[in-house]
């Protein structure tokens, strides 16, 4: 039997970068101002030329935002290995990887979209982050494009990652099985994402709990079917 291939996102998947993001923002502005919406910088640019300016205030107020995260983004990248700064998103979640999958001899790539920073590369940076948190000789692809491409060129079995476009260009650009770590509070994100064929995780902790029982059943097409209807690949 193969050894499972197995993706994995970092930022709001392993590493928590939401409250690093607001940490900086909250320097720059004070704790007192709420905090903008985190979004993925490559799908801001797109989603504000989309946007509809009804008036000339919701157009000032998207200006505003959009120039609040434009310094944000600059204060990172001129941070000396800002990704290297990062707390995990769950204590110990690399290290439990890293043991599953030396058990299970997975084959396991970290992949992300991280833009440089000052200091060490991007791909460095990141492997000296998951070294630190419990995963040696770990694999590492910073990309530029498609998370379903990746996937497929990696021959992946499974991907896993918090943004359900990701898991829907896997979907659709590969033969992996993408894995929605989603807020366990957020029933319509679920609902959604089962809904458009992709399975779905309240934590990390029960994502890797759900890829051992496939590995576990991947000798057993019907177990790894009933598998597949209860986590909402099908």
């Amino acid at each position: 039997m193969t050894s499972l291939r197995i993706g994995f996102d970092m930022d709001g998947v392993l590493a928590d970068f939401a409250s690093a993001y607001h940490a900086v923002e909250d320097r720059l502005y004070g704790q007192a101002v709420e905090h903008t919406r985190l979004e993925d910088p490559a799908e801001e640019a797109l989603a504000d030329e989309k946007r509809s300016l009804p008036t000339n205030d919701s157009t000032l107020a998207i200006g505003q935002n959009r120039r609040r995260r434009d310094a944000i983004w600059r204060a990172i990248v001129s941070t000396p290995n800002f990704w290297m700064s990062l707390a995990p998103t769950q204590e110990g979640v690399v290290q439990r990887i890293h043991e599953l999958t030396l058990r299970n001899k997975w084959e396991v790539f970290f992949i992300t979209q991280r833009p440089a920073t000052d200091g060490d590369t991007v791909q460095r940076q990141t492997q000296r982050w998951l070294v630190a948190e419990g995963f040696d000789l770990p694999s590492v692809l910073v990309i530029n494009g498609s998370r379903g491409a990746a996937a497929g060129a990696l021959r992946l079995d499974y991907h896993v990652d918090d943004n359900q476009q990701n898991c829907l260009d896997v979907k659709s650009q590969s033969t992996a099985r993408p894995i929605l770590i989603v807020d366990p509070t957020d029933d319509v994100a679920i609902a959604s994402a089962r809904r458009l064929g992709i399975g779905t995780a309240r934590s990390v902790s029960e994502c890797l709990a759900i890829l051992e029982e496939a590995t576990h059943n991947r000798a057993h097409p019907r177990l790894l079917d009933k598998l597949a209807q209860l986590v909402g690949w099908m």
